[in-house]
């Protein structure tokens, strides 16, 4: 049995596991916190020392941007050469790529149990396939499938403009212009941005907003606690909807859509009882060409750690 390392690295924590690479599972998965080691190659190596491993092949996924050989992370210190590192670690493989790529990746891979539909029909297979997720931002990546290839089309697509569709959401399009001047849809579908509505909300109706965490918001909008926080999520549960509908519309999504990140997973219920499917078909002209397109919310818990490994097997020959 032959085993690669797989990663998936957040700006505060970093997961490794251990992928099969004739199979695909995952195992032996341990997290630790980036901010106790120098770089990524010194966790790395930390991880396969605590599971007694040693790899000729690892992927790890990092949530920034890979624009070549020299790799910045975002939101943590940690910078380095991947031809550099690969050597350092006596690799004869090593793959790094944006955390979304691994997202996509995994889609490919997911059984019925990983992922919960939020209507539509059947996806058509080797059609295109949309995948988005809110969490600490927007990721956005699409995904083809060309003579049996997976490729992964990944993009910074979370930070496109901002597009009101009724007179609440022109008032909420004022308020943020004021903060931010350009509005992304990142400014409003990702947790920092569910606490934007919701500021934005309260001072729309002349209340000054409470001193919030995003957490506390799901929560009161959970418990109908607060009817400001209650608007708030109901109103990103729609907006979720309305960008999933213009992803599908950019690349004919009928291979499905799919969310993953760190907030729709949690609040499935939620999202099944709002107007995210009626936003998602609300196209005009075009609510008929929506309708079959299925939507799903990705449940599984290491669907990065997934992913990485579906993108490292297909790069070693293996068949996905």
């Amino acid at each position: 049995m032959s085993f690669a390392l797989v990663g998936d690295i957040g700006g505060t924590n970093a997961r490794f596991s251990l992928c099969d690479i004739e199979n695909g599972e995952i195992s032996n998965t341990k997290v630790y916190s980036g901010l106790k080691f120098d770089t990524l190659e010194a966790c790395a190596k930390q991880y396969l020392a605590d599971v007694n491993a040693s790899v000729e092949h690892a992927c790890i996924a990092i949530a920034c941007p890979i624009m070549g050989d020299w790799v910045q992370m975002t939101n943590h210190t940690w910078a380095f050469s991947i031809a550099e590192m690969k050597k350092s670690m006596g690799l004869t493989t090593l793959e790094i790529i944006n955390d979304f790529t691994a997202v996509s990746m995994a889609i490919p891979a997911l059984k019925d149990e990983d992922k919960v539909k939020l209507g539509g029909g059947e996806p058509q297979k080797d059609r295109p396939i949309a995948i988005y997720g809110a969490g600490t931002g927007l990721g956005v990546a699409h995904l083809i499938n060309y003579n049996g290839i997976w490729i992964p089309l990944p993009g910074e697509g979370g930070h496109v403009d901002f597009a009101p569709h009724n007179e609440e959401e022109d008032q909420l399009l004022l308020q943020l212009r004021k903060v931010f001047g350009h509005v992304s849809c990142e400014r409003i579908l990702s947790g920092p941005g569910l606490l934007n509505i919701y500021n934005a909300m309260a001072r729309c109706a002349n209340r000054e907003p409470q001193n919030y965490e995003p957490k506390d918001i799901t929560e009161h909008a959970i418990n109908k606690t607060d009817d400001d926080c209650v608007k708030a999520f109901t109103l990103f549960c729609t907006l979720m909807g309305r960008f999933g509908g213009n992803l599908a519309l950019n690349i004919g999504a009928f291979g499905g859509v799919y969310i993953a990140g760190g907030i729709a997973p949690r609040f499935v219920e939620y999202f099944k009882d709002s107007k995210f499917r009626a936003a998602f078909e609300d196209k005009g002209r075009f609510n008929k060409y929506l309708s079959n397109i299925p939507v799903y919310i990705v449940t599984h818990n290491s669907v990065g750690l997934l992913g990485s490994g579906v993108y490292l097997r297909q790069k070693l020959g293996k068949k996905i």
